[in-house]
């Protein structure tokens, strides 16, 4: 009785993570309409699907991708620590790298597209939001996209699929050029912190990475401004 009940949990979780992964799928691609304001939720979307697959999985413990009991063990377990931190380097090289292309709209671009999210000009009210928007990502497109699609498909598809997503989701009209390099950044970053999120099986471990990836960036976009 136990193992029918535990294929039929597993059925549910499978048809609602895809459902969830197309939902957020063509949320993301309303960013190509103009006027279109939709594409935002598509990481409301992840997190209620998170939960909602988690609870019909009745993934519970250690089998959660969300655990705040377990992070001194994920930490240490192998790579973690090196993927957590890689992102910060990345951010630093690809900002840099920017700004020597593309001078100071490049930096003036960054800021643009975060300005509708983000309170610059309040300090500890933006620490507030780059901390619940880097767990909400995570828990959106790692714990859920990747992690319960991983179970599915093959995980380098899931890896390039959902940071494909992740970085159409962060496009801001501008330079064509500028545009470019900056999703391929956010790309790049995204497969990063599946890497952690895959090594440590806990969106909390790479929520710390996106956490440190983005102080680290914006304080870099504020001084070259």
């Amino acid at each position: 009785m136990k193992s029918q009940q535990a294929v039929e949990n597993n059925k549910k979780s499978v048809v609602l993570t895809i459902i969830g992964a197309v939902i957020m799928i063509l949320l993301t691609v309303a960013k190509v309409i103009p006027s279109s304001k939709i594409a935002g939720y598509s990481v409301f979307v992840g997190i209620a699907f998170f939960f909602i697959t988690e609870a019909a999985g009745k993934e519970k413990g250690s089998g959660s991708g969300l655990r705040f009991n377990t992070i001194p063990a994920d930490l240490k377990r192998s790579g973690v620590i090196f993927w957590l931190l890689l992102p910060i380097v990345s951010g630093i090289i690809t900002n840099i790298v920017g700004g020597l292309i593309f001078h100071k709209e490049f930096f003036e671009h960054i800021v643009g597209r975060a300005d509708d999210l983000l309170s610059f000009d309040k300090i500890a009210l933006l620490i507030f939001q780059i901390i619940i928007a880097a767990f909400g990502e995570e828990i959106a497109y790692r714990g859920f996209f990747f992690g319960k699609a991983s179970k599915i498909f093959p995980v380098w598809v899931c890896a390039v699929v959902s940071s494909a997503v992740f970085a159409a989701g962060h496009i801001s009209a501008g330079n064509i050029g500028i545009v470019i390099y900056d999703i391929a950044g956010v790309f790049i970053d995204s497969l990063i912190f599946t890497m952690v999120y895959y090594r440590s099986g806990n969106c909390v471990i790479s929520t710390f990475s996106h956490i440190l990836a983005n102080t680290a960036a914006l304080v870099e976009v504020f001084i070259m401004l």
